[in-house]
């Protein structure tokens, strides 16, 4: 006896599900893993309006979630990170457009939740910080925790690898990210995928998401265009300087054989350019691979995985791949040994700010809460000042704070800082700076350990 088919249907029909007002989910980080055709068809259902839409992210400017945002037909966005999206920004910034901002773990422990029928959680995550907003607030063993409802949509749209007719799917190296949580969060969810294949052509130990979750099919190859600029290794944008690279090269100093290595973007980027095997590190990316090698030659989202800057990279031997929400379980659990990320201010008290500015909206958090929180060790590389020359060093921030007391090693154009006993101390400077020099330029307090 084999299992009932699902409905194979066109992108036409399953936009037809999605009715005025819905919830719907859409998977994807960045374009990677992103049910393109589904959102697309369903964007030229311009009478389908009031649409709240739950995603890491909009998509890009007039691609996927970009080109619902642009016909009007998104009243509110549950999500992590927008700021990608400029039309995004500027519907918010004009009042068009409802935001709620999670950080990047919460959101997809929300989505998985909903899928198992769990209400809500307590987490660390955004304790303290303005996203706590007036959530209840109760100490878990000591550590403040926050309280998320979970997340559940009317529709989702989710894109895959490989189905069989049964529904079972399986997803792509990075293409995994939120896909497999949001298969199981929606009362009715639309696999958009590139290959449909007889029920029991798939190995049973390699599904990913089982058919009982899946309610429709819908066969749509992609191409690199429908994915925009991100999902190309030559859209990187990765800026290189001597002093940039003195920064990781002291960051890299950090690190022990056997670290388990998150990289943020910007200079952070920098230092997987000068791991070597006898290094013996190991990267992780928040959008679910452990083992990130370095940046190919050339090539795209098609040919390679993704990390979290949404730039193409290679998987050494061992590396592994998984979802959004496995990806920060080993994040909140402890399994990530050290984070490098950048930073706005850091203050006396170890206090990180670095993910939005006054005036501007607060539309992208992304990760970088949940790793100033759970990873191990947490080192900043930052300019020792900002563009106006205003020290980064600060007595207490008044920037939107990432994360309270999390900071212990901060590396800056000038020099590098530990927190030791609680107490912020220079304990190197960069080749041809003074100690006048960082006085000069640093507003915080601290002790000279040469």
């Amino acid at each position: 006896m084999s299992m009932k088919p699902k409905p194979c249907i066109t992108a036409q029909q399953a936009a037809e599900l999605v009715e005025p007002g819905a919830i719907l989910m859409v998977g994807g980080f960045g374009m990677t893993g992103n049910p393109v055709s589904l959102v697309h068809a369903l964007a030229e259902r311009t009478g389908v309006r009031g649409i709240t839409y739950i995603g890491n992210n909009v998509g890009e400017v007039g691609l996927g979630g970009g080109r619902l945002l642009r016909n009007g037909q998104l009243d509110r966005v549950i999500g992590s990170f927008l700021t990608s999206n400029r039309e995004a920004v500027a519907a918010a910034q004009a009042g068009d457009l409802e935001v709620e901002l999670l950080p990047q773990g919460t959101l997809a422990e929300a989505i998985r939740a909903g899928g198992a029928g769990i209400g809500g959680f307590y987490t660390p995550t955004a304790a303290g910080t303005p996203l706590a907003g007036s959530r209840p607030v109760k100490v878990l063993d000591g550590v403040e925790q926050v309280f998320q409802k979970s997340l559940k949509a009317d529709v989702a749209f989710i894109r895959a690898w490989h189905a069989d007719e049964a529904g079972n799917l399986q997803y792509r190296m990075t293409e995994r990210n939120f896909n497999p949580a949001i298969a199981s969060a929606a009362k009715v969810v639309v696999a958009e995928v590139e290959h449909i294949v007889p029920t029991g052509s798939l190995d049973p130990d390699q599904i990913h998401t089982p058919g009982c979750f899946v309610d429709y099919l819908v066969q749509n190859p992609l191409s690199l265009e429908s994915l925009g600029t991100s999902a190309d290794v030559a859209g990187s944008g990765k800026v290189v300087s001597e002093a940039r690279m003195t920064m990781a090269r002291m960051a890299l100093a950090e690190l022990q054989p056997g670290d388990v290595v998150n990289l943020g973007v910007g200079i952070p980027t920098l230092v997987a350019d000068l791991i070597t095997p006898e290094h013996q590190l190991v990267l992780h990316s928040e959008n679910g691979m452990l083992g990130v090698g370095p940046e190919p030659a050339s090539g795209g989202a098609f040919d390679y995985p993704v990390n979290a800057g949404k730039v193409p990279v290679t998987a050494l031997p061992g590396a592994s791949y998984f979802d959004s929400s496995d990806s920060f379980g080993m994040i909140r659990g402890g399994h990530v040994d050290v984070a490098i990320m950048g930073g706005l201010q850091v203050d006396n008290a170890a206090n990180l700010a670095n993910w939005a500015v006054p005036g501007k909206p607060l539309l992208g958090v992304g990760g970088a809460m949940d790793l100033a929180k759970g990873a191990r060790k947490l080192i900043i590389t930052m300019s020792h000042t900002d563009r106006e020359g205003r020290p980064k060093l600060v007595k207490a921030v008044d920037l939107p704070l990432t994360s309270p007391g999390s900071v212990d090693v901060v590396i800056t154009d000038l020099a590098v800082f530990r927190f030791l006993d609680g107490r912020l101390c220079l304990t190197a400077l960069m080749p041809g700076v003074t100690l006048d020099e960082v006085a000069a330029s640093t507003d915080a307090a601290y002790d000279v350990a040469l």
